[in-house]
């Protein structure tokens, strides 16, 4: 029978392979259908806490028992003090060279005022405030309040004075009127026709210009006995006790309609002067009617001027009224803001901004120190001044001013184009020998290469680094371990790296909550080493994240939120 089935099989080798492969999912699928549900999944967590982070970039290397060190400057000026020569052997921290340091100094004067300066306001903020202060605050605003309402009363006053050169100007305005309807339309100068048309008459034989000039009398007589009659009717419906905005009103309304008279008057008087001048060229007699008209217009035009700057005055004065009652109200909204918080004392947010100063100057004097320190560039270790590269009066920058040889040991490194970047001198290191197990120095970068050295199409640049303490133990040529500090957060919140998990650009962590499920938490992720990342947003001190997920039907363990189903006895498997 077992013959015959295989003797099937490998005459039917598709069909076969067919059923094999539904006898194997159905074994898979049954199987878990049936011993699924007696697996339990468990978590490995751990505490959110606060502690320090340290990210470092590690290299391998080699002890060199002799070394020399290029010293650079890391700032720029005159060389004024040269105080070693080459084969001199020096101490660590002697002074080797020291640049111009005046500007430094300054900066670090400035540095310490700038500081005191902040400390005393400070100081002042939290101090009481004095009887004195709060006296002067509080008459400063009665002086405000004083002033606004001068402005007030000068306001209401200008209304009355403005209304009252509008009546002024009401005794005046109508005879102008009549004045110039009396020039233009009475028939004095000739019984037949008005006296404009007559005019024209006169001299249009000499001039045809003349009709412009009476055209344009005409117009602007016309022009002013409409905005005057309405003016009038306006004057006559308003009284002292109207609105102030109505007297107002009225006011800008008499000034408008006077400067149309005023107009009007011009281009009258321009017509008759025009006349007069035509005749007398011509040698021709001059009607006397003629200059009493002149004489009318003259003074119908210094009485519409007077008018004009008295209503002119008003309305500049009712302005600037206003705009003081404005200003006022401003400053007496602030000094009462002013008076508030003076009484009060200073709040948290101003303290807090304070403080804030106090430490930028304090930091910006360290800056300021640390400039002028590097202007004395001293030896960073025991050695000898193999080459002296400036000489006093010499002007420099970052280049090499001088080559040490030390005797003492260091480590020489090999690091890659991307490590390199976060590399710098004076930088801290931790320090491991292959061949002394349980021996670590910290060290410092001493220098770093600026050209890379191509091996085999891969980058890498040469770092060195002293050794702060010197082991008998440590010998020339031993392998090396060094980890170089690039950076470092103090008081962080803190949780394992393996917690941290991916969804597009989001990342969260699984908290546990009381029921034992894990609960998703999007987070906010900062600084991070290979085991530790710092949580900037979204935990506290103290929650308990998922680090690990342990499945025991599967025997699996899950980790960064990935899970991999495999059928027993088949290679592979189904991804999520």
């Amino acid at each position: 029978m077992f013959q015959k089935i295989i003797k099937f099989a490998l005459g039917h080798k598709i069909i076969a392979a067919i059923i094999i492969l539904v006898l194997i999912f159905g074994g898979y699928f049954g199987y878990k259908a049936i011993f699924a549900k007696k697996g339990t999944t468990s978590y490995v967590t751990a505490a959110v806490e606060k502690g320090t982070l340290i990210v470092s970039v590690s290299g391998s290397g080699q002890v060199s028992s002799s070394d020399q060190v290029d010293i650079k400057s890391k700032v720029s000026g005159d060389v004024v003090y040269v105080g070693v020569k080459k084969g001199q052997e020096v101490k660590a921290n002697t002074l080797l060279i020291q640049i111009d340091s005046s500007s430094a100094q300054k900066a670090v004067r400035d540095a310490e005022t700038n500081l005191e300066t902040a400390k005393l306001e400070l100081d002042e903020l939290l101090e009481p405030v004095d009887e004195l202060t709060l006296l002067q605050a509080e008459n400063s605003l009665t002086q405000l309040k004083e002033s606004k309402q001068k402005a007030e009363d000068n306001l209401v006053k200008a209304y009355e004075d403005g209304f009252n050169t509008v009546v002024s100007a009401f005794f005046d305005l109508p005879t102008i009127m009549t004045d110039m309807d009396n020039i233009l339309y009475d028939n004095t100068i000739s019984r037949n026709q008005n006296n404009i048309d007559a005019y024209a008459d006169m001299v249009r034989a000499y001039d045809v210009k003349v009709d412009q000039y009476k055209s344009e009398a005409a117009d602007s007589y016309y022009a002013a006995r409409t905005v005057y009659n309405k003016n009038f009717q306006n004057y006559k419906a308003t009284s002292r006790y109207s609105d102030s905005a109505i007297i107002e009103t009225l006011i800008n309304e008499t000034y408008e309609a006077t400067k149309k008279i005023a107009e009007a008057v011009k281009d009258t008087d321009n017509l008759i002067s025009f006349v007069k001048d035509i005749l007398t060229q011509r040698r021709l007699s001059v009607s006397a009617i003629v200059s009493t008209h002149q004489s009318t217009t003259k003074t119908d035009t210094s009485k519409a001027n007077s008018i004009l700057s008295n209503l002119l005055s008003i309305e500049t004065t009712i302005k600037s009224s206003r705009d003081a009652i404005i200003s006022a109200e401003r400053s007496i909204e602030e000094k009462e803001l002013s008076l508030a918080n003076l009484k009060a004392g200073a709040d948290e947010l101003t303290i807090r901004a304070k403080k804030i100063a106090i430490q930028q100057k304090e930091d910006a004097l360290a800056d300021a120190q640390q400039t002028l320190a590097n202007h004395y560039i001293r030896a960073p270790f025991d050695g000898i001044i193999a080459d002296i590269n400036v000489k006093k009066g010499d002007s420099i920058s970052s280049s090499a001013v001088a080559t040490l040889i030390t005797k003492q040991k260091i480590a020489e490194i090999s690091l890659n184009e991307v490590d390199i970047a976060k590399v710098k001198t004076g930088q801290k290191a931790n320090i491991t020998f292959d061949a002394v197990e349980d021996l670590n120095i910290t060290g410092e970068v001493a220098e770093v290469d600026t050209l890379g050295t191509a091996t085999q199409g891969v980058i890498t640049y040469g770092v060195k680094i002293t050794f702060d303490t010197q082991d008998e133990r440590v010998k020339p040529g031993m392998s090396v371990s060094v980890a170089i500090i690039t950076d470092a957060r103090q008081d962080v919140l803190l949780v394992s790296s393996s917690a941290i998990k991916q969804q597009d650009d989001v990342s969260y962590v699984e908290i546990m909550t009381e029921s034992g499920v894990p609960q998703q938490e999007v987070v906010t992720i900062g600084l991070s080493n290979d085991t530790m990342t710092e949580i900037v947003n979204g935990l506290k001190e103290g929650d308990s994240v998922v680090t690990q997920t342990i499945t025991a039907n599967s025997s699996s363990t899950q980790q960064q939120g990935s899970s991999d189903f495999r059928m027993p006895g088949v290679g592979g498997g189904f991804g999520r």
